[in-house]
């Protein structure tokens, strides 16, 4: 909520508005006063049709001193109203130490909301009344009732509630208590893994690197000794009598010639067999050797800067082509998983469950226990991607029961629940528009993705949901209008883009996480605001990059016809790829240089 969606529904009767914080919040920029509201800054007592605005945080030098805010309670008069904005987050409120003064200057708390700025985390309005005054609901709206009926319903609300809260708390607090025992477990876990693989790594090298030097030796002296054995004399005399016996008629007759040359030549052997068998090793290393490695086809590969998440591992046939929409996907096979683990330098190495259990498929029924083989090869790719450092997850989206072996395998983490629904797999005219708006927001494959890049330190999909606003707001209307719209959107921008930021009063952006900047845009996403007086409805973004990820398109906006889903040739454009804007093509020209353009509807049917 915004603040000033806290604070108007409280105007009435109101005619000034008295800054009363103490710190170095300016609350100003954040208010947005109708006509007729006055700000005012004085130290005289605040009553009838005047509102006291408040601060109260952990930093004094932003949301003031405690005792400072203390002190204002005291010019509160019968008939004022206050708003007090806190910077605690609204678990850990500090409220008892406003209570009891608030309670001594008669001082009722009308209405309380969470607000959505990174200092600013919750507010309350008061009235300082002489009578019990109905409280408000939800939306700020008072309750029909008055008198006991109004304090019967205080204190019951105030029973219930804090039975509700004690659990609920006790239960965060115990869940809080297990994450962090469970987070350091892990870490230890990983290091001493970590410390263990390496150790057994070098062990293992040491151990092969002296196997290696005692096979080379033993090597050099058995081809010594056959060098020695085929040039001694005895050896040639041997061959020499056998070649007589064979062949009498032909070899008797120069045999006493041929044994007076070997018995000259003795010496002159004896001193060169040396020199003949260091010459022999090199003609016998470098003979040919089959190669026996696997020679793989293209699979995926990515050779940018690591943007994006790069999977490895065993999924189905749909969830591969699901991922492959936001990520580099590389399935293995069971004859090729280890080649391609240690190439394709994934951040992850992922199994699927359902691709383990199914009936068919190269991993069909690994961790049944009926398909030893490939429990036993599935088991190798695990420890060796983590020996590689890399992390090993089972996406378990499926019942454990239905392979119960791969819960025995050394995983880092286990992500339970589904893959997610890509939106190109849903039809906008059956599923209708708030389908596609839940699952672009809570079950969209990118949603799941985003939560296993989380786990592993990889880059997060949904940054690819970031929108750039341009914006040229000229006056103070303009830029009301400009943080409305933008604070109002159910997407909310992440930047805006305007010439002049200094001099614009765009605080509550800033408190908002929307990031104000000159210059070009960062985003992947641009929605030219550039009209301010335009009325834009709060789904405007959300439709927009919907109707973009379910199609794929460069260029999402409106025809003249009112084209629903549906690739067009032009439009007038609403959210443009931001590639697309720096390649400095005209938008007539975009459909005939190849980029895609997609239609949506511009107002829901009624």
């Amino acid at each position: 909520m915004r603040l000033t969606d806290l604070l108007h529904p409280h105007l009435d009767d109101v005619t000034s508005v008295v800054d009363a914080t103490s710190g170095g919040l300016r609350l100003d920029p954040y208010l947005h006063l109708p006509p007729g509201v006055t700000p005012a800054r004085h130290e005289q007592p605040v009553g009838e049709g005047e509102l006291m605005l408040l601060c109260y945080g952990p930093d004094p030098a932003v949301h003031g001193d405690e005792a400072d805010c203390l002190a204002a309670l005291e010019r509160m008069r019968p008939g004022g109203r206050g708003l007090i904005v806190f910077g605690h987050p609204g678990t850990d409120l500090p409220y008892h130490r406003l209570l009891d003064a608030l309670v001594a200057h008669r001082c009722q708390v009308l209405h309380a909301a969470s607000l959505g700025y990174t200092h600013l985390h919750a507010g309350a309005v008061f009235a300082c009344t002489e009578e019990l005054l109905p409280p408000h609901d939800w939306f700020g709206r008072p309750l029909p009732a008055d008198g006991f009926a109004t304090a019967l319903r205080i204190a019951d609300e105030y029973v219930l509630a804090d039975f509700v809260s004690r659990s609920q708390r006790a239960r965060l607090i115990d869940l809080e208590r297990a994450a962090e025992e469970s987070a350091r477990a892990l870490e230890t876990a990983r290091e001493d893994g970590l410390a263990e693989r390496l150790a057994a790594a070098l062990r293992d090298k040491d151990q092969l690197s002296c196997a290696l030097r005692r096979s080379r030796a033993r090597t050099g002296v058995l081809e010594g000794r056959v060098a020695m054995l085929e040039g001694s004399t005895s050896l040639r005399v041997g061959r020499a009598l056998v070649s007589a016996a064979r062949s009498p008629k032909r070899r008797a007759a120069g045999l006493p010639g041929e044994l007076y040359g070997l018995w000259r030549q003795r010496k002159a052997r004896g001193r060169s067999a040396g020199a003949r068998a260091a010459a022999s090793v090199p003609a016998f290393a470098a003979e040919p050797q089959a190669d026996d490695r696997f020679h793989l086809a293209h699979r995926a590969l990515s050779v940018a800067p690591r943007d994006r998440l790069v999977i490895t591992g065993v999924l189905t046939d749909r969830t591969a082509q699901d991922f492959a929409a936001d990520t580099v996907v590389s399935r293995v096979l069971p004859h090729d998983g280890r080649l391609l683990v240690e190439r394709t330098d994934p951040d992850v190495f992922l199994v699927q469950l359902s691709a383990c259990a199914a009936q068919d498929g190269p991993w069909a029924l690994t961790g049944t226990g009926l398909a030893p083989d490939l429990d036993r090869r599935l088991a190798e790719l695990v420890a060796r991607a983590r020996g590689l450092g890399r992390t090993a997850v089972l996406w378990r989206d499926g019942p454990a029961s239905s392979a119960p072996g791969l819960s025995q395998l050394p995983w880092d983490a286990v992500l339970d629940g589904d893959t997610g629904t890509a939106l190109f797999r849903l039809d906008p005219v059956t599923d209708g528009r708030d389908r596609l708006r839940d699952v672009f927001q809570q079950d969209s494959t990118r949603i799941r993705l985003a939560r296993l890049a989380a786990l592993i330190g990889a880059p997060d999909p949904l940054a690819e949901r970031r929108i750039a606003v341009l914006a040229a707001p000229r006056d103070t209307t303009d830029m009301a209008r400009l943080v409305a719209q933008t604070l109002g959107q159910l997407h909310r921008p992440s930047e805006v883009v305007v010439a002049d930021p200094a001099g614009l009063a765009l605080d509550e952006l800033t408190a908002a996480s929307v990031a104000v900047h000159a210059g070009p845009p960062t985003a992947p996403w641009v929605a030219d605001w550039t009209d301010l007086t335009e009325d834009r409805p709060d789904t405007l973004l959300l439709d927009l990059l919907c109707a973009q990820e379910f199609s794929g398109a460069d260029a999402v906006g409106h025809t003249p016809a009112a084209d629903d889903y549906a690739f067009v040739p032009a439009l007038r454009p609403l959210l443009v790829r931001r590639s697309l804007l720096d390649s400095g093509i005209p938008p007539d020209g975009w459909s005939r240089a190849g980029h895609r353009l997609f239609a949506v509807r511009g107002k829901e049917p009624s």
